[in-house]
């Protein structure tokens, strides 16, 4: 056992057991998925290095080079396993017509059987990671706790990223708050000596599943993207708007830009736009207009809800930026490629290797100047 290993076994101070049903929630996990060890995430920064160096010694990053990119690696994804899931992606309403006419649904009880026994000993030979997050700035009144056990580092270290995470978060919490119950594993359990995968997944079985009357999610099987970080379309979106329409608040797929005109008025534009279809480059813009000025609230999600003035108002619940690198371009997105210069997870983007730079790379990656060095294959 490494010291690495071994300083992920101590369990956060603030470990969340004074609240009663989170601890029991954990627990009951811990027994049901079997993990090797349990760790409460902390949201520290020597955490996320502690993440990235685990990453990075299971062969599942690498490390680009500080000069280029510094505090930055680059992972690649099983071929099976680079996209949200939609058509394994359910809603679980007790009612059929709340999953809306464009989801699909299936019965609760019968989803929860099948999940069980998917989650069975599935966190055999792995550390079972439990993520307290607040999507929104943590003890604001439109901000919401959740909290995701997983089983996969690159979750953790990404989730560090997307929302703010940790101890703080178990605070605001206290002992009887409410939280989004999120449980994600990749769905390969590993045997004695077993060697692990480079991505590890399960290609058979892909559920991603919300619970929206008990304010759950379950994701088996997948370890990418929105499938795996359950902060992001599952908690902040799916089960969102569920909270939303309980409570009197909206939860949309809008971006939210701030417009400063040349004499210092400010406005503020939503947007609703479906994925991949330029809401990143329309809330990064950078103004031709003499004179007028941009800045970037969110790009993807918003949480809006009406004032005691009356007057509308909205947040970017999430804390980081999570974006398809394809189309995006000094032309087309420059203040998005700045922002990934630094302080960035990669995945499935093209690696130039240091020495071979190739221009013609450009024509099908727009992200291709991304550099390791020493890394010679």
């Amino acid at each position: 056992m490494s010291a690495l290993t071994q300083t992920l076994e101590a369990e956060s101070a603030a470990s969340g057991k004074n609240h009663k049903h989170l601890a029991q929630w954990v627990e009951e996990v811990a027994q049901m998925c079997k993990p090797d060890r349990v760790h409460w995430c902390d949201g520290s920064p020597q955490e996320y290095q502690a993440m990235l160096r685990l990453m990075i010694l299971a062969g599942v990053a690498i490390p680009l080079a500080a000069e280029k990119r510094p505090n930055s690696v680059l992972v690649r994804s099983s071929p099976g396993d680079v996209a949200r899931v939609e058509d394994r992606t359910f809603i679980c309403s007790r009612s059929k017509d709340d999953a809306g006419p464009t989801n699909n649904w299936e019965d609760p009880a019968k989803m929860r059987d099948k999940l069980r026994g998917l989650f069975a000993d599935c966190m055999a030979g792995r550390t079972m990671y439990v993520i307290p997050y607040s999507m929104g700035p943590i003890g604001s009144p439109i901000a919401r706790i959740g909290v995701e056990i997983s089983d996969s580092p690159y979750v953790v270290a990404n989730m560090h990223i997307m929302a703010r995470v940790g101890n703080h978060v178990l605070d605001v919490l206290s002992e009887n708050g409410e939280f989004v119950r999120g449980l994600h594993s990749v769905g390969a359990p590993l045997g004695p000596n077993q060697q692990d995968s480079a991505w590890p997944n399960n290609p058979e079985h892909k559920y991603i599943c919300h619970f929206p009357e008990t304010r759950e999610i379950w994701s088996f099987g997948s370890g990418y993207g929105g499938n795996a970080l359950l902060g992001k379309k599952c908690h902040a979106l799916r089960i969102a708007s569920v909270q939303a329409r309980d409570e009197g608040w909206m939860a949309e797929h809008m971006l939210i830009l701030k417009l400063i005109s040349p004499s210092g008025q400010v406005k503020y534009i939503t947007g609703a736009f479906p994925s991949a279809c330029g809401k990143t480059n329309l809330a990064m813009l950078i103004p031709t207009v003499p004179g007028w000025k941009v800045e970037t609230i969110g790009d993807d999600i918003a949480w809006m809800k009406f004032g005691p003035d009356g007057r509308l108002y909205a947040i970017n619940p999430e804390c980081g930026f999570f974006g398809v690198a394809p189309g995006t371009s000094m032309t087309s997105n420059a203040n998005a490629m700045l922002t990934v210069n630094r302080n960035s997870i990669f995945t499935n983007c093209a690696m130039t290797v240091a020495g071979t730079e190739r221009p013609d790379f450009a024509r099908f990656w727009e992200v291709a100047d991304v550099f390791v060095g020493g890394y010679d294959r």
